[in-house]
Order: C-alpha cells, then structure tokens, then sequence
C-alpha cells in the first residue's frame, strides 16, 4: 500500500477537482488530536478546492474551549468560511507542512504564533479495514448521509476515537460531507505553542466539537476531502464571531 507521504504528495499533484455544484476540497487532514493539557489540535492541507486557492490551516482549541484557525489565505475561502462563527480568532500565517519519511511529518509557524508540531503516524487492523473499505465504495455512497452516519457511528467507537461526525452541520449552517480515501491513526506526536509545550497526546475529559464536527479523541489522520453545500446567494457568516 502506498505510504501517507506518498499519497500526499500525489494529492499535491492533482491539477485541479470535477465540476459539480458543492463547494468541494481534497487533501489530507489530521482531523484533531487532543492532549493532557486540554489543549487540541487539528491540521487541513487542501492543494486543491473549488472555492479558492489551495491553502493549509491549523486549528487550535485552548484548554478553556477558544478555538482559533491559523491559515495561510484568506479567511473567507478557508476553514473559517463554515466555522468561523464559533472561532475566537483567525488569522493568516506562513505555515510550513514536511515529511521526514513515510510517516512522519512536521509542522512549523515561525512567527507570535511559535507552533512547533512533529506527528508519527501508523496504522491499526480498523484504519487499515477502513482504508480498504473505503477504496471500493461507489460515489454515491459519500453522498448518502445515511451512510456517513452509520460509518462514523461505526469507525469512532472501533478506533478508540469517541465520536466521528462524516455529517452534519457547520457552526456557519452550511451542510457538510467528508470523503475518505486513506486512514491512519497518531502513534506518537510532541506539540508546543507559543514556547508551551501542550504535553503528551490524551482524550478530553469531555469530547468537544464544531457544530456538527466532532474532533476525534484519538489523532486521525485521512487521505480524502469534504464537500459543503453553498448557502444561499453566496452569503457567508463572519469569519469569527462577534466579541461580547
């Protein structure tokens, strides 16, 4: 089977997405990992998407619950496009993402921000079932929520991860669907922010989510992508919310 750098690197080549009517992205995404600190972190690298250019982001949740994304484009045609109306914070950033082998990765911030993040990752007999699983399903059946439904339902407890939302609705009330094409899970990972080390990776006393997307407590990461269905006349919500 193809290594996780590998399968990146072909996702970075793909010169561009059919057509159809969702606003659609493709690439790899660590979906979150939390750690003992009750901090959590999430990655996106989408090279490719129908709304924009291709960019990377950082998700980043505080102990306290204030989740902030660090992207490198604009907010409007980024993560905080679906979830900016429950972000505490996005800005923009220089954000650098390097494999170092087959599965190992690494990803910088260098500027106030100071992200240091290395991630190991490998595979179980479930993310290997899921991958395999996922290979031979028709594209139809990313379409059907009832089926995104019964696999998150079914992947989350398996992988040890909680709950794993493939459906549901964004806080900014777009609805979304994610594809997945390749699955492994966080072996090991060290994270510091802002000169901080965020400690070793462990579950949240209480799984948290964005909107309907439940961050995993257990350091997924996926070949694939995610659709979204456009709202009305294109309008989109704040990229962040209103301060109280």
């Amino acid at each position: 089977m193809p290594s996780a750098r590998d399968l990146a690197a072909d996702v970075e080549a793909l010169a561009g997405l059919p057509p159809g009517p969702t606003e659609r992205f493709l690439g790899y995404a660590l979906m979150s990992l939390p750690f003992a600190s009750g901090q959590v972190l999430g990655l996106r690298r989408f090279p490719v998407t129908s709304v924009g250019p291709g960019y990377t982001s950082v998700w980043s949740r505080t102990p306290d619950g204030a989740w902030r994304i660090y992207t490198t484009i604009d907010a409007s045609l980024s993560c905080p496009r679906y979830f900016g109306s429950a972000l505490e914070a996005t800005s923009v950033h220089d954000i650098a993402v390097e494999w170092s082998d087959d599965r190992r990765f690494s990803v910088r911030i260098d500027d106030d921000i100071d992200l240091r993040w290395d991630v190991v990752l490998t595979t179980t007999p479930m993310s290997r079932m899921m991958s395999a699983m996922a290979g031979g399903l028709p594209h139809a059946a990313w379409q059907s929520e009832r089926f995104l439904s019964m696999l998150g339902g079914m992947a989350g407890p398996a992988l040890g991860a909680g709950r794993i939302g493939m459906t549901g609705d964004t806080p900014n009330r777009q609805r979304f669907r994610a594809r997945l094409d390749r699955m492994w899970v966080v072996e090991s990972s060290l994270a510091s922010l802002h000169g901080e080390s965020l400690g070793p990776v462990a579950p949240l006393a209480e799984q948290t989510r964005l909107g309907g997307f439940w961050m995993p407590q257990r350091g997924i990461f996926m070949i694939g992508g995610a659709e979204f269905d456009p709202r009305d006349a294109g309008e989109h919500p704040p990229t962040t919310r209103a301060a109280a």
